[in-house]
């Protein structure tokens, strides 16, 4: 028989009981403390909460994009580098891996993991912080500067804590998720994941691999700590703990987890700054363009978009492809081009001037000088001029271009403008005729150290790229076709006629006269003494208004007869917009570069109409394009077709990608003016039209002789690699077709071959020469 227990049950002692209360009162005092504390906190006592509409709308300093006609952002305006993306944009491994490191239970709490808050408390945070994604978002989005004094901090988290379960109350987890991805600060530039995927993987987030998302999101921890450019190591080992936490939450296997671990980082960094990427110069318009048109187009409430946050939406008709096609050949020309420049100027005693005296070299300069950044700042230093003008001649450390990438050296001040003045510059714009819109549009060879845009804002002289206006002025008002013929002899305009002060007598620029020249051949050659004739018929004011009705500034335009050789001074904006009426028809399609912006929700406030106007009839306009056509078959743009004779041969040190072996019709023109200072060609098939100009930033900067000078040397190789960039890319549907032919034609084109004067595929000198 089972004895029953002896043993008594020990009773409380009354002091016990005592401290069980006690424990009580103080646990029960300090939750109704933190009760009160939150109570208080979100009544504002410790400072002011958010608002409903600052709830509603949390993210702030949107990027404004700049957006190809092809669907590829070229650039963006920004106080803070982002552009938001939405859910279905994030891969489902990229979301994966930031549950898993960050917030394992955030689908299940509602703004505070409480879990995870008692372990905090309990181990002092030595196993894992409390806070949430929501919570890091409420602090991303509403704590201003994270306060080193550990009672205020407390405060604001408090604050943050309250704001995660508002934020969770109004969004879904996929919206906080995602507004999470779109704030965060990963550095370099990149704010949100949508500029963080491209600047250091150079594609979109929804293109990230496992491994890119283990990398980005490890920055989560510290962007400043984790920086995969200062720190690539601390990187890889954060990178290899975020798989490990997939891993642990079987996001990936284990096998997978080894696997990826074992990789390098990969990161491809492609900085998103505004001297930097694809389309440089017409970003800068496109800045240019914004600016005028916010002061004109206001919000409902009155107040001003702000290009810099508000997130607009900039689509332009810029192509992407074509765009880098255009830079890629303005890059492999020049820089070849350089080459042979700074050969030539080895024996040059001005170098890199010619043709000047020392007195003018001097001037140049001194110009320089006084419009340098440097003058600017110190002049606002409040330096003398005797001060600034001596720092000028003090070596100093500078990092200058070149084409092999920037040069960190010690030199002058005013030697370091020497050495810029003896850059040859380039520029390229490109349209399609029949609308009008910009495909590519390059202002200079390098932005970050060239910021002068010398498609719009440049104006240079033309030389002969400008006799085409003439030819079809006397074609539209004489009736006259590319076969009459003209005599080649020397030709006078008397004084007094056209308000000479004297005789104007052109000379050609080769030298050679005699015999008669049909009009092909003379624009194939850019006789200068036919194109005299030719502007006499119709006098130079019909011509002036020809080429007012193209857009062509006309304000300084004087009414002289020398205009037809090229004298006046054209931006190659104006110049690509005329050669486009040539193109289309006799109809003037006023340039497109912006089709249409949106504000950050896609409304549209704004779209682009067209802005034509019919200049010349089809037939003269044709009959015009038919004579340009003669330029690329026997004239001074004839190194386009196939290779010939030796040819550009000779100059393979300066002519890029020759022989280009086009067979396509092309219709075109080539430029020279005096001294060789500019070099342009302009081009043209059915859909497109295609002006380069080349030259030195002073036109005093050029070269000796006009075989390298002319712009069938300098400008057309631009323009050839450029157009067979293009035409490998089919996608892009650069015609290879003929020019639409009138059906009411009644003037002769074919004049049957022609092969007068002393052309070759080295193109026909076309120097003005008076």
């Amino acid at each position: 028989m089972a004895k029953k227990s002896t043993k008594k049950k020990t009773a409380v002692q009354p002091e016990e009981k005592r401290h069980i209360k006690t424990f009580w009162k103080i646990f029960g005092g300090f939750l109704l403390l933190v009760l009160l504390i939150f109570l208080l906190a979100s009544w504002g006592v410790f400072g002011s909460l958010p608002d409903e509409t600052s709830l509603e709308n949390p993210e702030k300093n949107l990027a404004t994009e700049i957006i190809a006609s092809d669907g590829k952002v070229i650039g963006k305006f920004y106080q803070e580098n982002r552009t938001p993306v939405q859910y279905e944009e994030l891969p489902d491994h990229l979301i994966n891996a930031l549950i898993a490191t960050e917030d394992v239970r955030f689908y299940d709490h509602s703004g505070i993991d409480a879990r995870g808050t008692v372990r905090a408390v309990a181990f002092l945070g030595s196993k894992g912080g409390a806070s949430t994604i929501s919570q890091q978002l409420a602090k991303l989005f509403f704590t201003e500067q994270v306060s080193r004094n550990k009672l205020e901090r407390g405060i604001q988290k408090i604050k943050e804590w309250i704001i995660a379960t508002r934020l969770e109350r109004r969004y879904t987890k996929e919206e906080i998720i995602t507004m999470y991805f779109n704030e965060y600060d990963f550095l370099n530039q990149a704010v949100g994941i949508e500029s963080a995927a491209n600047i250091y993987f150079a594609k979109d987030p929804s293109d990230l691999t496992t491994l890119e998302s283990a990398v980005l999101v490890g920055m989560f921890k510290n962007s400043s700590l984790y920086n995969p450019r200062r720190n690539p190591e601390g990187v890889r080992n954060r990178r290899n703990v975020v798989l490990a936490q997939m891993a642990k939450y079987d996001y990936i296997t284990e096998q997978v987890k080894d696997s990826l671990q074992a990789l390098p980082l990969n990161i491809k960094f492609t900085p998103q700054g505004h001297d930097e990427g694809i389309a440089t110069y017409f970003r800068e318009y496109a800045r240019a363009f914004m600016a005028d048109w916010i002061k004109e187009n206001p919000k409902s409430d009155g107040s001003f978009y702000d290009i810099y946050s508000d997130g607009l939406k900039v689509y332009t008709t810029i192509d992407s492809k074509m765009q880098e096609y255009a830079e890629e050949a303005v890059t492999m020309h020049m820089a070849n081009l350089q080459k042979e420049f700074a050969k030539q100027n080895e024996k040059n005693k001005t170098a890199p001037f010619r043709d000047i005296t020392p007195e003018e070299t001097e001037m140049i300069l001194n110009t320089a000088m006084r419009r340098s950044d440097r003058w600017k700042v110190m002049k606002a230093q409040g330096k003398s001029e005797a001060e600034i003008i001596k720092s000028f001649s003090k070596k100093t450390p500078m990092s200058i271009f070149s084409w092999k990438g920037d040069i960190d050296t010690t030199m002058t001040p005013m030697d370091s403008i020497r050495y810029y003045k003896s850059i040859l510059q380039a520029s390229l714009m490109s349209m399609t005729p029949q609308t009008g819109e910009v495909k590519a549009w390059v202002g200079g060879i390098n932005y970050k150290h060239f910021k002068y845009d010398m498609v719009k804002k440049g104006k240079r002289q033309i030389g002969s790229t400008f006799k085409p206006f003439v030819y079809a002025t006397v074609i539209d008002q004489m009736h006259m076709s590319p076969c009459d013929t003209l005599p080649n002899t020397m030709y006078t305009i008397p004084a007094g006629k056209y308000g000479l002060l004297k005789p104007w007598t052109p000379k050609n620029a080769g030298g050679g006269y005699g015999g008669m020249v049909s009009l092909r051949s003379a624009l194939a050659q850019s006789i200068n003494t036919v194109t005299a004739r030719l502007i006499d018929r119709v006098g130079p004011q019909p011509v002036i208004d020809l080429v007012k009705k193209m857009d062509v500034d006309t304000n300084d335009m004087p009414v002289a007869p020398s205009i037809a050789l090229g004298t006046p001074d054209v931006s190659l904006y104006e110049m690509v917009g005329a050669y486009s009426t040539f193109a289309n028809e006799g109809v003037y399609v006023k340039p497109t570069l912006i089709s249409r912006i949106e504000d950050k929700n896609g409304t549209v406030l704004f779209q682009n109409v067209p802005e034509t106007r019919d200049v010349i009839g089809n037939e003269t306009a044709y009959v015009t394009v038919s004579l340009m056509e003669g330029v690329t078959q026997a004239g001074s743009g004839s190194r386009l077709r196939g290779s010939g004779r030796e040819g550009a041969a000779v100059y393979k040190n300066a002519v890029t990608g020759y022989p280009y072996k086009f067979e396509n019709p092309i219709a075109g023109k080539t430029g020279t003016t005096q001294n060789n200072s500019d070099g342009w060609f302009m081009g043209m098939v059915p859909n497109l039209v295609t002006g380069v100009w080349v030259g030195g930033e002073d036109r005093a900067t050029h070269f000796g002789s006009t075989a390298y000078g002319q712009g069938a040397t300098m400008a057309l190789p631009i323009w050839a690699i450029y157009m067979r960039k293009c035409y490998e890319n089919e996608e892009l549907g650069v015609s290879t077709g003929r020019f639409p032919r009138p059906s009411n034609l009644s003037i002769i084109t074919d004049c049957g071959a022609f092969r007068e004067g002393n052309s070759d595929v080295e193109g026909i000198p076309d120097e003005l020469d008076f």
